[in-house]
């Protein structure tokens, strides 16, 4: 019975966190733009930028994913053995922490005036957050029901459709 409890608590705050992951990347992709402008528009977008994504970082993102990992360590403990299904996500999970931390230093950069990257690039490195949802979510729900032939087939085509839909949008905001 606290299983189940701890279990829908440790979901909560994935859904958290990754609405953290999902919104920051947008902010400094904005954050990116609104750098470009000149003058009175830029100095007033950056200002609130700014404020938004060290709210959105320290306030939700940072929190959730803490959280996520005690609540996930708290269920491996009373779960009390770990499927061979679960060392894959676990490996996935893993690289979405040091996404995390990617984001992290984006955040530190972005908040010292530092714009190493093109919307482009960001609008690219945030897919990868959904690429490790996508991944982590399949690994949960169909677990050894699909061969991983299958699994990583999937992934690269998930992959390849959203560097397109970029491509896409990139195309059709030129005009």
């Amino acid at each position: 019975m606290l299983y189940q409890y701890i279990k829908a608590i440790h979901i909560i705050f994935i859904v958290t966190w990754f609405s953290g992951l999902f919104y920051i990347t947008r902010l400094f992709i904005y954050n990116t733009e609104a750098n470009e402008k000149t003058g009175t528009e830029r100095d007033v977008l950056t200002r609130q930028f700014t404020l938004m994504i060290s709210r959105l970082w320290l306030g939700i993102s940072w929190p959730s994913a803490l959280l996520t990992l005690i609540f996930g360590g708290w269920m491996a403990y009373l779960y009390g053995s770990v499927p061979e299904w679960l060392w894959i996500k676990l490996g996935f999970v893993a690289l979405l922490y040091a996404y995390h931390m990617t984001l992290h230093k984006l955040y530190a950069e972005q908040k010292a005036g530092i714009f190493r990257f093109s919307s482009r690039q960001l609008r690219i490195w945030n897919e990868l957050a959904t690429v490790l949802l996508i991944s982590i979510v399949m690994l949960v729900t169909v677990k050894s029901s699909i061969s991983p032939l299958w699994g990583i087939l999937g992934l690269l085509l998930l992959i390849m459709l959203l560097l397109a839909a970029i491509r896409l949008y990139a195309l059709i905001r030129k005009d």
